[in-house]
């Protein structure tokens, strides 16, 4: 019996530690200062010329009787550039590239903005809501926030974590975020309304990926309730192979405007206490679908930059609501 606990403790010195919770970063100055320089060039080697490949997967079912959807996978090019950059934030706007009847069209994707050792995040709270929350100030030490836009720069989740290694693989990961449906799930008008998620993106020889695992959550009796999970697995290959030059001269004939437009949400966002406005499941919010097509226009040359962002800033101010 003795030598059997023997070999069960030397058995167990075998396995990994358990990791433990997440805690407040300790760091001394050199090393804050080291690990904030190499977190930073992490975020900007995103940026890139990529084929993305996007994998979905409901897998657990956590009510009896729900059938989960069957694995979808999806891709195409997408551009990724540095459009924001000063020492404690940086802005990463997604375009894609799509070849449709011989022609390019070039599509805003999303944007991803971090900011480091915020003091508040914008995250989501419930349909066509989103409001301030506070980063434990214990939590901020070390760590960046990540805050995801919508094609039309509207938000749509947020959440924040610190870069770490383990098992000799680099990764940031979120804490748990509200999201609202995204289009693929809003469209089909599903029982569930919303995620709880978790997410994060690890640098990998050729790329990076983008990991989520969404609880999805339906309201019953005003409290949420899971579905079911779901498994995104978004991959980042570098390649150039397609009309990058399209995507380089929307952006550059349409940034200012799409300054302008960020600077609007801001705005809102600083003086109603957050952003309320209505959403719709073919577009994300209900003027989504005008700010993209004046961004057409002034690529066109129909109109002016001042004059579609004067009309955008005037859509923004007049569809969104007081947080109540």
């Amino acid at each position: 019996m003795k030598n059997h606990s023997l070999l069960l403790v030397a058995a167990l010195a075998l396995l990994p530690v358990p990791a433990l919770a997440d805690g407040p970063v300790k760091q001394t100055a050199a090393e804050a200062l080291a690990a904030k320089a190499a977190d930073r060039a992490e975020i900007l080697a995103m940026a890139g010329n990529y084929k993305v490949r996007f994998d979905m997967q409901e897998t657990t079912p956590w009510v009896a009787g729900y059938t989960p959807l069957e694995r979808k996978i999806s891709g195409g090019n997408e551009v990724v550039r540095v459009i924001e950059d000063s020492p404690d934030h940086i802005a990463l706007q997604h375009l894609l590239v799509v070849e449709h009847d011989g022609k390019t069209h070039v599509i805003k994707h999303w944007r991803q903005d971090w900011d480091y050792q915020p003091a508040r995040v914008l995250v989501y709270a419930g349909q066509g809501k989103w409001v301030w929350e506070t980063v434990p100030e214990r939590m901020r030490a070390g760590r960046w926030s990540q805050t995801v836009y919508q094609v039309d720069d509207s938000p749509r989740y947020a959440g924040w974590g610190q870069f770490e290694t383990q098992a000799g693989v680099r990764r940031w990961r979120s804490n748990w975020t509200w999201r609202p449906l995204a289009r693929r799930d809003a469209v089909r008008h599903p029982v569930y309304d919303r995620y709880y998620s978790i997410n994060r993106h690890q640098p990998t020889p050729t790329g990076w990926i983008h990991w989520q695992d969404n609880t999805k959550m339906a309201l019953r009796d005003g409290k949420p309730v899971p579905i079911v999970q779901e498994s995104v697995l978004n991959t980042y290959e570098r390649f150039d192979g397609y009309d990058v030059k399209a995507a380089e001269d929307y952006w550059t004939k349409t940034k200012d405007y799409w300054a302008a437009v960020r600077a609007a949400w801001t705005r809102i966002a600083d003086t109603k206490g957050g952003i309320a406005i209505p959403e719709e499941a073919e577009t994300g919010t209900v003027i989504s679908a005008r700010l993209l097509a004046i961004a057409d226009d002034i690529q066109a040359g129909k109109i002016t930059t001042a004059a579609g962002s004067a009309e955008a800033q005037a859509l923004i101010d007049g569809r969104t609501a007081p947080i109540g």
